[in-house]
């Protein structure tokens, strides 16, 4: 039957089962590769999906595999077995690799971060200087607070107290310490020469 002959076929026509489909997908049929498309894509994907996990990666690796099916239709043997095992070992063995190559990478990744980290000298003496100017700093600028900012800053940030915790403690309505935190931070940033 010649190309044209073929396509004028209504798809129906076609025949459904997988075997049949590859050997026909084996002689460049595309009308019968996307028959054997819609059949295997649902199999492959979901087995591709419980090894990558990834969604988009998932689809990516099932794509993969349903071209190389069709590139590779004519290596198909129905005596080896059936296509859709043949499909699913072509699926588990790139998911598999899909996730080896992941792994690998991120390894590499933490390997040259950690090498760089090593590579790095820290200066114990540096940090600790200036963790103790930063602290020096926060309190001259805390004095500079009102008390009642100071107050409600220290019970917020420095003793965990949440909004409605500070309000009961210093016994003032929430909005008014929602508004003592607010101004006595900016006066912090401003204080300590912060920009956001």
């Amino acid at each position: 039957m010649d190309e044209n002959a073929r396509e004028s076929q209504p798809l129906a026509a076609v025949p459904a089962g997988a075997e049949d489909l590859m050997a026909l997908v084996a002689k460049g049929d595309e009308r019968a590769f996307e028959r054997l498309y819609d059949q295997l894509a649902g199999p492959v994907y979901g087995l591709v999906r419980r090894i990558v996990r990834d969604p988009a990666q998932s689809e990516e690796v099932a794509q993969e595999v349903l071209v190389e099916l069709w590139k590779t239709a004519t290596r198909y043997s129905a005596e080896k077995g059936s296509v859709l095992n043949w499909a699913m070992t072509l699926a588990h063995r790139r998911a598999v690799d899909r996730v080896r190559s992941a792994r690998a990478s991120t390894e590499r990744e933490q390997k040259a971060t950690f090498e760089a980290a090593r590579g790095r000298p820290f200066d114990e003496v540096a940090e600790s200087v200036a963790t103790r100017l930063e602290r020096s700093a926060v309190r001259r600028c805390l004095k500079a607070l009102t008390e009642l900012q100071r107050e409600s800053v220290l019970l917020a940030y420095y003793q965990g107290y949440t909004y409605r915790e500070v309000a009961d403690v210093l016994e003032t309505p929430q909005g008014t310490v929602k508004t003592r935190l607010r101004d006595g931070l900016i006066r912090l940033r401003d204080c300590l020469g912060v920009t956001a």
